[in-house]
């Protein structure tokens, strides 16, 4: 049998040094744990937590958005964009499925660069390059590119005392450009916690540098992709592969502000046609009874029928119950009906609810 190595990223020794636990995350090795899910989650939701990202794909497109084809792959105007500006979307197959989640900034009038899943970097960059125009620049700057994001309600001061003022002003989905440690650097202001958050995106060669210096303030402790899950979970963020794949519309998801159906897009007619014949499925969350936790693929059981499925499940460390996502039969107004989740092993109680669960969450302050 074939001996499958997975891959480390540039700070794998420091995430050994300060006792992470590491798994297999796709074909990456990474940090799961140090202290502990539950107190790294805390710590994001009181202070400020850092994670190695880095493993995430990175590519820069030179042109016109819309002369060079990059307008028709994105399910949301990339003409409009101000500069300084990033947006979340997606791009689609021909079915309207989801190819990938990602993150669009607009550096330069011309210049555009795109945060894609790690797992799917290869086939994004295969599907983009084969939908842009000829002549059209398309790099891969993944494998030099290091990104690290600090997350939590203190990370403006933080950030504030290492690397200036600029921080202070800096909007929600919007980055700055700034020299750090003598190489030019990007800070955005995205987040996928639910809390105030900012991504820095460096150079490879400064990121073990760059990791010691965030960890010398105090407020700050290293947090792995345990407490990430958790963290994204309560605010009803979906997880690729997992909540969304190219087997699910953004409809489907109910992610419909994500896309705009003014304009042209490879997969809108298959959404227009949902829109008109009604979806099969819808997504959901729900709450459950206990700090029981539902887990992928479990079954979603009401009146005695399966109904449906977990994507998404784990027990909420903020509220002390158990929380989940996913699929079920459309046509029901499901927003407060009592549900059964079920597995082999057990069943547990839940209840249909809206989305986030957790509210108190400073991201836009």
């Amino acid at each position: 049998m074939e001996q499958i190595i997975l891959k480390q990223t540039p700070l794998f020794q420091l995430h050994k040094n300060l006792g992470a636990k590491l798994a297999p995350f796709g074909e990456w090795l990474m940090p799961i744990q140090y202290e502990g899910i539950i107190a790294e989650h805390n710590w994001a939701r009181r202070s400020a937590a850092l994670f190695d990202i880095c493993h995430m794909g990175e590519f820069i497109i030179y042109g016109n958005a819309k002369s060079c084809g990059l307008e028709n792959i994105i399910t949301f105007d990339i003409s409009t964009m101000p500069l300084g500006s990033c947006r979340y979307g997606f791009m689609l197959n021909e079915n309207g499925g989801i190819i990938d989640d990602l993150i669009i900034y607009r550096l330069e009038q011309e210049k555009y660069m795109l945060v894609v899943n790690a797992a799917t970097r290869d086939k994004d960059f295969e599907h983009i390059k084969k939908n842009l125009s000829t002549g059209t620049v398309l790099e891969d700057i993944s494998d030099h590119t290091a990104k690290l994001d600090l997350q939590g309600p203190l990370s403006r001061d933080i950030l504030t005392r290492l690397l200036g003022p600029d921080i202070l002003g800096l909007k929600y989905y919007h980055f700055i450009e700034l020299m750090i440690l003598s190489k030019q650097a990007i800070v955005s202001r995205t987040g996928y916690t639910g809390e105030l958050g900012f991504e820095i995106y460096i150079d490879i060669e400064h990121a073990t540098e760059m990791w010691n210096m965030l960890l010398k303030s105090v407020e700050v402790k290293p947090a792995g992709l345990g407490a990430r899950d958790t963290l994204r979970l309560e605010m009803g963020f979906p997880l690729y592969g997992q909540d969304i794949d190219e087997e699910t519309t953004p409809l489907e998801a109910g992610l419909d502000r994500f896309i705009d159906l003014n304009k042209f897009f490879l997969g809108k007619n298959i959404l227009l046609k949902q829109r008109e014949e009604g979806l099969s499925r819808r997504f959901i969350s729900f709450i459950s009874d206990s700090r029981r936790s539902p887990r992928h693929n479990d079954k979603i059981i009401s009146e005695k029928r399966e109904v449906g499925a977990v994507t998404s499940g784990s027990f909420s460390p903020s509220l002390g119950f158990g929380i989940g996502m996913g699929y079920v039969e459309n046509g029901y107004d499901w927003l407060g009906l009592k549900i059964v989740v079920k597995n082999e092993r057990a069943e547990l109680l839940a209840q249909i609810t809206d989305k986030p669960f957790y509210k108190s969450g400073s991201a836009r302050k």
